[in-house]
């Protein structure tokens, strides 16, 4: 239980929420989820080219894993907005030339409105690792000590369509704890940060509460 609860607040740390979020986001109904941008700190060396490549892999890798656990709680009727299909999503900025190695010259109210969208969930992940690959689960408390169980860090983030300011943010570092691959990390950080997200229904749930 203590350990949760330093889980628990750790998460709530980490979290950013927009003082007007509620007014800003007031007519958000479908949000895209973009490809997250990745810094890659491998330990080996890898060509140039290849290093790209995984780096846009493990960039998918993360909008897919988000799209994942947002359906999932999707069916249970847990969020307010919905998100556009990560397909459509990809497939759309294909058509507008808009790649992974050029879509951070885009503002967020460009792509929103490439994307018919009102708001977008976007992202970045440094690794030193290959997390899309998995990491090794098994514990050793002289790899804390040695910082060898840490792999890297994540930031999630909502900005407003419309007005291009930064919503919602949820920053995580990555280690042994953190999750096997890219779909449990997501997993786990999402759960932990769930009633703090923005659009979930409990949380707006005990915000009127509170207003009451």
């Amino acid at each position: 239980m203590l350990l949760m609860s330093g889980y628990l607040v750790s998460a709530q740390k980490n979290i950013y929420e927009h003082k007007n979020f509620d007014r800003l986001s007031q007519d958000h109904k479908v949000l895209a989820i973009l490809p997250f941008l990745t810094n890659l700190d491998l330990k080996h060396d890898i060509p140039k080219d290849e290093l790209e490549r995984l780096k846009e892999k493990e960039g998918y890798t993360v909008q897919n894993a988000l799209e994942t656990y947002f359906s999932k709680r999707k069916t249970k009727k847990k969020f307010s907005v919905e998100f556009q299909n990560t397909k459509n999503t990809n497939a759309m900025l294909a058509q507008h030339n808009i790649t992974y190695e050029n879509i951070d010259i885009y503002t967020t109210k460009q792509l929103s409105e490439i994307l018919q969208v009102d708001g977008i969930i976007s992202g970045s992940i440094d690794l030193n690792i290959l997390l899309s690959k998995g990491v090794p689960t098994e514990f050793n408390f002289m790899d804390y000590f040695m910082g060898d169980s840490y792999y890297g860090r994540i930031g999630i983030k909502i900005s407003d369509g419309q007005s291009g300011k930064l919503l919602w943010k949820y920053e995580k570092k990555i280690d042994k704890k953190t999750g096997k691959n890219t779909f449990d990390l997501i997993d786990k950080m999402m759960k932990l940060a769930a009633r703090k997200f923005p659009y979930d229904r409990e949380k707006k749930k005990d915000k009127d509460k509170n207003k009451d």
